[in-house]
């Protein structure tokens, strides 16, 4: 395993704790949120700090490659498609919480089942590059955002 591909877990693993300290501030009213918010910019801090090291370390002619991939539309299927259980399960406990705010609410569900879809799709994608972790992790990893967003608009009421 090279470092690359240990830093797509660092990403994950650190987008997965954040967001799910942050569910748990945002499910309970009155709790403090403004640390676990904070704490969300971690695995995008981590992401543009290995895609600056690529840049500098993979010669310009190959960025393109790099970015693209070869499992590009596997990645933008797969992650979606590991996430939606579990984003199905976070709604669902969130019922059981009392959030003041269910879209972010939702939308955090959304950014946990991402995050922990994207750390088991990650053990099986061939495709080590921050180019790649950067750009199509998060598609997918919005994806589920912005369906977990609407879901708690429409399914985390109390």
């Amino acid at each position: 395993h090279t470092m690359r591909f240990m830093s797509k877990f660092v990403f994950t693993l650190a987008l997965t704790s954040s967001a799910f300290a942050l569910i748990r501030a945002l499910s309970t009213p009155g709790a403090a949120s403004r640390r676990a918010k904070l704490w969300t910019l971690a695995a995008p801090a981590l992401v543009v700090i290995a895609v600056i090291l690529e840049l500098f370390v993979v010669p310009e002619a190959d960025w393109g490659r790099r970015l693209v991939g070869s499992n590009m539309m596997i990645c933008m299927s797969f992650i979606p498609l590991i996430g939606i259980g579990p984003l199905a399960i976070f709604l669902g406990m969130l019922r059981y919480g009392a959030p003041t705010r269910p879209v972010l609410a939702g939308a955090v569900a959304g950014l946990l089942a991402g995050g922990l879809a994207a750390t088991f799709y990650a053990a099986h994608c061939f495709d080590d590059s921050p180019l790649f972790v950067a750009t199509w992790y998060t598609i997918a990893i919005a994806f589920l955002t912005a369906l977990g967003a609407l879901g708690g608009r429409f399914f985390v009421r109390w």
